[in-house]
């Protein structure tokens, strides 16, 4: 049974997909997507997170998302490394969307998947 699914975006949305696969979380759908399809979803209730990367993590990775569904729905990590407290204090606080640069991908990934499982639904 699906619980959270997450679009990945950006220049390593393959690769998001990929290491949040490797995860194995249970009631988790991956899908490859983009931030334009993020935009229609994340509204709609067909899809409840969004994952972006760019190579800073600073703003190509959620400007659409940003300027569509605004700052307060958003976070980008940039280049830090989110802790676990972090992430679901942001995931409490009603951010869907998050950003983070492409090198950090194998640090940052993990942190977010796993807090976003451990959410009720």
């Amino acid at each position: 049974m699906t619980r959270h699914r997450i679009l990945t975006g950006g220049i390593g949305k393959t690769e998001v997909a990929d290491a949040i696969g490797r995860l194995g979380l249970e009631g988790v759908e991956i899908t490859v997507s983009s931030d334009l399809d993020a935009a229609m979803k994340l509204p709609a209730g067909q899809a409840d997170y969004y994952l972006g990367t760019c190579h800073t993590g600073a703003g190509a990775s959620l400007g659409v998302l940003v300027g569509l569904l605004g700052r307060p729905a958003c976070h980008t990590f940039g280049r830090s490394v989110p802790t676990e407290d972090e992430a679901r204090s942001l995931l409490d606080g009603g951010k869907r969307v998050f950003g983070f640069a492409l090198d950090r991908l194998e640090s940052v990934v993990p942190v977010i998947a796993r807090a976003i499982a451990g959410r009720a639904v």
